[in-house]
């Protein structure tokens, strides 16, 4: 097996610049590009793509919001991703940059971005 020849993402989606809001209750993103977003913490955490949460969205019992969520933490993850965890204990999602960017466009799902 030989390795892909280029990354198995986009390099443009890698953040040049991520700030944690006080409290946690949000990230901003800037992008070599210029583009810009701000996500909530909760926005976040309503994105989370890890197996548990992925289970009980199938299973009707994923929590509709997550007002009081802050990020706790921030963990890079090789050149592709970071791992985030939050105040409600869940550090269990990896967060590609190409799908952080996504949610800061607000068209990954069912996570939106907060008003900057």
């Amino acid at each position: 097996m030989t390795p892909p020849a280029e990354p198995p993402f986009d390099p443009d989606a890698v953040p040049a610049e991520i700030v944690l809001a006080p409290g946690g209750r949000a990230l901003r993103l800037a992008w070599r590009d210029g583009a810009s977003g701000m996500l909530s913490a909760e926005a976040l955490r309503l994105g989370c793509r890890c197996a548990w949460c992925t289970r009980d969205r199938v299973q009707g019992r994923f929590p509709a919001s997550f007002e009081a969520a802050a990020v706790t933490r921030i963990d890079p993850i090789g050149g592709y991703a970071v791992h985030l965890g939050f105040s409600d204990g869940h550090a269990r999602g990896i967060y590609p940059w190409p799908y952080l960017r996504d949610l800061a466009r607000g068209s990954a799902g069912p996570a939106t971005a907060a008003a900057a």
